[in-house]
């Protein structure tokens, strides 16, 4: 999703570490933390996103940061912007890195903009409600994964969070016909509890929370998953919040993921989406479920871990190999947009899962949250 600074057409307004030498071949040199990619350093407008790139001869984790680096700061560039596809999980799973190349702090520093500049004197409305969840989101995942303490910046956002919540229990979400993210109010209902329920100190637990905590049951209530992708994200953040499903329902959610597993170890996005009656692809095509991307493979592996499966689950190391194996030269993972074309802006989306898989599982440092 894309939510502009300043605006621009309607839908995209309202759209330390240890090194395992197998992994990454060897530590990296003293003088390469020096070559930190930057706001001026990156190009004013973003390289075309292909299927066609070669893969990697081996994984780099450096190459993913500097890849990851470089998409976020010039989508920041050109587009001036936070959105749910590119920056908002960069700020997941950048933190996951910075054993192997430094960032240069630019990307959170505009997260917080969003409040201490733009929010400074009047805050977002109702039907800006998207703003503050995804910047929320962005600063509740990077404080777990930096200092593992609530910021006050990111409290201020959660706390606007509440005050543009519809009485329904929903927010204003962009409908740009971009499954899974950019389609219906669900993911960002969901999104929102994630956001809370990752915060450090247990901001879910004040009575600001509690009370929209109180309100978004009520929407996921009347309003029940259309897809195996909403109950994936149901399952994820009622691992965190109370009330959103039961432990059948996850395990439930949870046989549906691992039954559509590929033979090469990996998942479809669009696999998540084949019960989502009168979804299809803008080309006529059916969506392709039989292509592992790392979106899908990354989403069910972090999902998997946060709901209790070991790491060493013969399902998940699959899925590891598939993502080591799987990563293009630039440093990015592909995904195709699985259903009406976006540019494959969610391969950015699908890099920082591949991260945060690798992490979740040990491959990379760090893993903030309690996992077997």
């Amino acid at each position: 999703m894309d939510i502009p600074l300043i605006k621009q057409n309607a839908c995209r307004i309202a759209a330390c570490v240890v090194v395992v030498a197998s992994v990454f071949g060897r530590l990296p040199d003293a003088h390469a933390q020096d070559d930190i990619v930057t706001f001026d350093s990156v190009p004013a407008e973003r390289d075309s996103i292909r299927g066609d790139e070669p893969l990697a001869a081996t994984f780099s984790a450096k190459r993913a940061a500097i890849y990851l680096d470089r998409s976020s700061l010039t989508w920041q560039k050109e587009k001036k912007c936070v959105t749910c596809h590119t920056n908002m999980p960069y700020m997941f799973a950048r933190p996951a890195l910075a054993g192997v190349q430094r960032d240069s702090g630019e990307v959170r520093e505009f997260f917080e903009q969003y409040r201490t500049v733009r929010w400074k004197t009047k805050g977002p409305t109702e039907n800006q409600g998207f703003w503050p969840i995804v910047v929320a989101a962005g600063l509740t995942f990077h404080d777990m994964q930096t200092t593992g303490q609530l910021n006050p910046v990111t409290r201020d956002v959660l706390d606007l969070l509440w005050t543009v919540q519809r009485s329904d229990g929903g927010w204003k979400w962009p409908h740009c016909d971009y499954a899974p993210m950019e389609i219906d109010d669900h993911y960002g209902v969901t999104l929102a509890a994630l956001a809370v329920g990752v915060a450090p100190d247990g901001y879910a637990e004040t009575d600001v929370a509690q009370a929209g905590l109180a309100r978004l049951r009520g929407y996921l209530k009347n309003n029940p998953p259309k897809s195996l992708h909403h109950r994936a994200m149901i399952a994820w953040c009622s691992k965190r919040i109370e009330g959103i499903a039961t432990d059948d329902e996850r395990a439930r959610t949870l046989n549906e993921l691992f039954a559509i597993q590929l033979a090469d170890g990996g998942w479809s996005t669009a696999g998540f989406l084949t019960d989502w009656k009168g979804l299809q692809r803008d080309d006529g095509e059916p969506l392709d479920t039989q292509t592992s991307d790392a979106y899908g493979t990354g989403l069910v592996i972090v999902i998997s871990r946060e709901l209790g499966v070991a790491a060493n689950d013969p399902r998940l190391q699959k899925g590891i190999q598939w993502l080591l194996s799987n990563q293009r030269e630039s440093g990015k993972w592909f995904t195709r947009s699985p259903v009406n074309d976006a540019g494959n802006l969610i391969s950015n989306t699908g890099t920082a899962f591949a991260i945060l898989a690798l992490q979740s599982c040990g491959e990379l440092p760090g893993w903030p949250f309690d996992s077997p």
